[in-house]
């Protein structure tokens, strides 16, 4: 927004205080006319305040481009300043006059707080000191004339303060019913929230646009699965199924957002996370916090059958993982009506097989993972096993835990923690 855009914020105020000036204006002029011998030239000069009066109408005018209107809103409030300067002077600032003008004045330029003040306290200034100049006559009104000024000047002053009232009420509401509408959109933003990883809902939020696009970034994929859960479903009813799964998912996901995951999707037992995107803290570093996540699962899911047992379940599901690090594509895939933030890639198949391929409790990682992770991460070799999709066996690596979790086990602790 430029200064020809703010310069007249009110002109409906300017033309009340216009008309007020010009009823002042001629009140005064007919009271001196004896004292100016009749001069005829009043007798042009009346009509002309009026005349200017109207010409309040186009400032207003929408037929009027709006830059012309400006440039005219600011040439008469000089000459509004101008006329009140004159005024002033020419009753020798009788202290009365002073006052009803003065409050007419201050009240227009404190209540519409305009960028132009300045331009009218300058033509008040310069209106005062012309007519001193020009016009070396006193000039003594009666009180009756003194009182009419002091009451016009007290009425627009009442009636501006009126305005004001209603215009803050009307703000009021205005106000009211913004909170009111960022209320409902929190309450929405809070809900859609909920499918959303912290890391994307925080990617989305930050105002960039949003449409099909992708880019190739090196991440870090995790898969995950419950094993055994088509068993499950014949087992249990589905009370106790939607319980056993809501509750497996709750954990699960509350580890995953720790960890700084995002996650991709869950689709039915199944859980997708990748490390990355949107943020990245370092391919090794994305590949650690990954595995981590894992082995904290792995702990969970063991809580998680413990509790299972205790509730009745006999036979509890297990959960087998499995975790690539390779070059995917990310981003906005679909149409611009609707659009799903995922990944794809050879990448994402390697990882969404070896889960498949994992044993019970097991976290299986590539060779592309373990070479980034293998100095944080113990990990047991697993010799080459068949991927289908893939051309030749693939290197598998048994994620154990973290070295700094088995610096004090010896290793014979860590063979059968491997076996386990």
């Amino acid at each position: 927004m430029t200064w020809k855009e703010i310069v007249y914020p009110s002109p409906k105020l300017q033309e009340l205080y216009r008309l007020a000036l010009s009823i002042c204006a001629a009140t005064i002029l007919l009271g001196a006319w004896g004292d100016i011998n009749y001069h005829p030239a009043l007798l042009a000069v009346l009509p002309a305040l009026f005349i200017y009066q109207f010409s309040s109408y186009f400032t207003a005018n929408e037929s009027i481009s709006l830059p012309r209107r400006q440039r005219l809103a600011v040439v008469m409030e000089l000459i509004d300043g101008v006329i009140t300067g004159f005024l002033l002077a020419f009753v020798g600032f009788d202290p009365i006059v002073v006052l009803g003008l003065g409050l007419m004045f201050m009240v227009t330029i404190v209540g519409s707080l305009k960028p132009t003040s300045p331009l009218e306290l300058f033509g008040v200034f310069i209106g005062a000191v012309l007519t001193t100049w020009l016009l070396p006559i006193s000039i003594t009104l009666g009180s009756g004339i003194q009182l009419f000024i002091l009451v016009i000047g007290a009425g627009y002053a009442l009636l501006q303060a009126n305005m004001a009232r209603h215009t803050h009420f009307l703000f009021a509401d205005q106000h009211d019913s913004v909170l009111r509408q960022n209320e409902w959109l929190t309450l929405c933003t809070f809900r859609l929230s909920k499918y959303l990883s912290p890391a994307l809902r925080k990617a989305i939020l930050t105002g960039k646009d949003v449409r099909a696009e992708t880019q190739e970034k090196t991440l870090t994929i995790f898969f995950s699965d419950i094993e055994g859960f088509t068993r499950l479903t014949e087992e249990l009813d589905g009370e106790q199924l939607t319980e056993l799964l809501n509750t497996y998912l709750t954990e699960m996901s509350e580890i995953a957002f720790r960890f700084g995951g995002t996650i991709d999707k869950v689709i039915g037992d199944s859980i997708m996370v990748f490390f990355g995107d949107p943020e990245s803290r370092g391919i090794q570093t994305d590949a650690v916090t990954c595995v981590s996540m894992a082995v904290a699962m792995k702990r969970a899911m063991k809580d998680l059958q413990v509790r299972w047992r205790a509730d009745g379940i006999k036979n509890p599901p297990a959960l087998r993982m499995g975790i690539n690090s390779g070059v995917c594509k990310v981003g906005n895939f679909g149409t611009e009506n609707r659009l799903d933030y995922t990944l794809l890639g050879r990448a994402v198949n390697l990882a969404s097989r070896l889960e498949s391929s994992a044993e019970s409790n097991e976290i299986l990682i590539s060779k592309d993972t373990y070479d980034l992770v293998k100095s944080a991460v113990y990990c047991v070799d697993k010799g080459q096993i068949p991927i289908k999709g893939f051309t030749g066996a693939v290197d598998v690596y048994g994620a154990i835990d973290l070295h700094k979790n088995l610096k004090s086990d010896c290793p014979v602790q860590r063979q059968r923690q491997a076996i386990a």
